[in-house]
């Protein structure tokens, strides 16, 4: 007796879902464009108090070490906040996530332009420490994914490269708004506008993204890769984890030192006015932003030649480590060009170490990459965070910004031994990876 025949289940019949067109090459660098994007909205944020720190301490009665207490909190918020967006990163899709971090750390911002003392002011560094924590493994998951391991590199020496250009941008910003205005309270206004750039870059990413762009990383593990069996025991056991934990200790406390005290230091310090300190501030990050692209540029040369990914970074990596141990030679230069041509070398050098540092660190975890880079980075922060008090505090007391700043420069030779002496051999796996893409 025959069946009635049910065309649905024909096996002959096409998927009524058709699988998503692949994405081009454009559509990649488009993101890495927006990463770009949400790197310099990042620093925006974050730099504002940085560039109006002197105005904002004479209202606000603040002492160095205070100043040092608001990057601290900071800092230590950032690293909570690199755990739990890590772990986070690792379970849900960033194409929803990333927007939400987002947004959530610019309304903080534009709450700073409303802090009236120093304990308001404190809450709100604290908040948006944490949720600014969150771009780096949303934009770390998003290049590992979008981005293969040739590229990658130059994938995020663009996406670092925001942090330049956002710097470079906030003081101009901050003088289109401020001027010459000295009246009382003048500062706020550069807090809530800067902060209200989130709400148009969440809207281009939600509009330049689909749901199948950026699956949960469940979706994307690979079928070829043994599963990791468990993040904690694989952090216990990964000597590449650990060999990057001092190395991106060094290089943000490098980075975040000179971020944070560099316009005090040429104004207070050196004696040039506000306008000079913050057009040339403009200038530090030009020469980082210059500095990073270089960086996972010439990385990429190096691998189209033939050579591998880690033996090319490893080359870059210690070019601009003894670029940034320039500081010892800044700290005793007057103001003049001499200190702002050594100034704008160690910009370069600083940055150019991140583009390595990241492709290093896509390289610890398959399945759990976001939790491992938000831990490395809360170690960062953790451990570099309180010195910026102790920045302040000799500041305070010896009223100089010179051993402090010739110190902070050393930082990264030492990530570079730990590179050199504790980092595993190259496999054939690895060699091979130069070849890809």
């Amino acid at each position: 007796m025959s069946t009635a025949h049910n065309p649905l289940e024909s096996p002959e019949l096409p998927s009524l879902k058709e699988p998503p067109a692949p994405r081009s090459s454009t559509w990649v660098w488009w993101i890495s464009g927006l990463l770009l994007l949400a790197t310099m909205i990042n620093y925006m944020d974050r730099q504002t108090l940085a560039n109006l720190k002197v105005r904002i301490t004479r209202e606000l009665s603040l002492s160095n070490e205070l100043y040092g207490n608001l990057e601290w909190g900071f800092g230590w918020s950032f690293a909570a906040g690199s755990l739990f967006f890590g772990f986070l990163s690792d379970r849900i899709s960033v194409r929803f996530l990333y927007p939400a971090v987002l947004l959530a750390w610019s309304t903080i911002g534009v709450l700073t332009g409303f802090c009236s003392d120093y304990k308001s002011m404190l809450v709100c560094r604290i908040l948006l420490g944490f949720f600014e924590a969150g771009h780096w493994p949303c934009a770390l998951r998003t290049t590992k994914i979008v981005l293969d391991s040739s590229k990658r590199t130059m994938g995020n020496s663009i996406l670092q490269s925001g942090g330049a250009i956002g710097a470079i941008l906030t003081p101009p910003v901050i003088l289109m708004i401020v001027g010459n205005n000295e009246a009382a309270g003048a500062w706020r206004s550069p807090f809530i506008i800067i902060g209200l750039l989130g709400v148009a870059w969440a809207v281009a990413w939600l509009f330049s993204t689909r749901g199948d762009d950026l699956p949960a990383p469940k979706v994307e593990e690979a079928h070829d890769m043994p599963k990791d069996s468990g993040f904690l025991w694989e952090c216990l056991t990964n000597r590449k984890f650990w060999t990057l934990v001092p190395v991106v200790i060094c290089i943000n406390l490098t980075w975040q030192l000179i971020r944070a005290w560099l316009p005090a230091f040429l104004q207070e310090g050196r004696g040039a006015t506000e306008k000079t300190a913050l057009l040339f501030n403009s200038a530090y990050y030009i020469a980082a932003d210059a500095g990073c692209i270089a960086a996972g540029a010439m990385t990429l040369w190096m691998a189209k030649k033939g050579m591998s990914p880690h033996r090319s970074r490893m080359l870059v990596f210690g070019f601009c480590a003894a670029l940034t141990a320039l500081t010892t030679v800044a700290s005793v230069l007057p103001l003049g060009p001499g200190l702002y041509v050594v100034l704008l070398i160690i910009a370069a050098g600083s940055l150019g170490l991140f583009p390595c540092y990241y492709s290093m660190s896509q390289e610890t975890s398959e399945r759990h990459m976001g939790k491992t880079a938000g831990l490395l980075g809360a170690l960062a922060w953790l451990v570099s965070s309180p010195m910026q008090s102790v920045f302040g505090k000799i500041v305070d007391r010896t009223h100089s910004y010179d051993a402090g700043l010739a110190v902070a420069g050393i930082a990264p030779i030492v990530a570079l031994v730990a590179l050199l002496f504790l980092w595993p051999s190259e496999t054939a796996r690895d060699r091979v990876q130069s070849t890809e893409g």
